[in-house]
């Protein structure tokens, strides 16, 4: 479950940093709902895998200031956890699908009418 968790916390940093070059760890942490050290610990991961490089601002008076960004084997890999998290997701989609038919037939031999929520497609 861990390994989950650290796999769907790396994917999301992926994508927010491909969407945001200019995002600071605290609003990282913020998002993702973890504390600043641990955004701290996976990008500095994700850049000694080469997946992210960075950089300070040029005009930024704050030299303190980071600028991340997604390099090829960065985008690459975001591209395999997404795929890797889509199928996980589909499958778990399966199940309860599967889950919620077998408990609305129990209920309708019951004579119980639950309303049936709509799919959205």
């Amino acid at each position: 479950m861990r390994q989950v968790q650290s796999e769907e916390v790396r994917h999301r940093l992926l994508r927010m940093i491909e969407e945001r070059p200019g995002l600071t760890q605290r609003e990282a942490a913020v998002e993702l709902g973890i504390s600043v050290g641990k955004v701290n610990y996976c990008l500095r991961a994700l850049v000694d895998r080469g997946y992210v490089k960075l950089g300070n601002f040029r005009r930024s008076p704050d030299k303190r200031k980071y600028r991340y960004w997604l390099t090829p084997s960065g985008i690459e890999e975001k591209t395999r956890i997404t795929v890797h998290f889509l199928r996980r997701k589909l499958d778990e989609y399966e199940r309860l699908k599967r889950e919620i038919d077998m408990l609305m037939a129990e209920v309708g031999g019951t004579g119980a009418s639950p309303e049936r929520p709509r799919e959205s497609r």
